[in-house]
């Protein structure tokens, strides 16, 4: 295969989202803002949707924008894991 389609493979199933709650041992819920259109109406609605993510060396912090991946079943809610941090929080000192 070439590369482009390796990593064209790799990124399918990939969400980009912010870390809301970093409190857990090796779990971070990470939101992520959408837009959805009414289906009468036609307006378009803000939406978020979180999800429970496997960090296993506990590498985001709250604020962080990372890149999590669907992966198989690690335990009764946790269907992703985090692929890498994208953009570090900032520190408002």
């Amino acid at each position: 295969m070439t590369d482009a389609t390796e990593n064209k493979r790799r990124l399918t199933g990939t969400k980009i989202g912010t870390v809301v709650s970093d409190q857990r041992d090796k779990t971070r819920t990470v939101a992520i803002d959408y837009q959805s259109q009414h289906k009468k109406y036609g307006k378009f609605l803000a939406r978020t949707a979180k999800f429970h993510v496997h960090d296993p060396e506990n590498a985001s912090k709250n604020g962080d924008r990372v890149e999590i991946a669907s992966c198989r079943p690690i335990s009764k809610t946790k269907s992703w894991r985090l692929v890498r941090v994208v953009e570090a929080a900032r520190n408002e000192n």
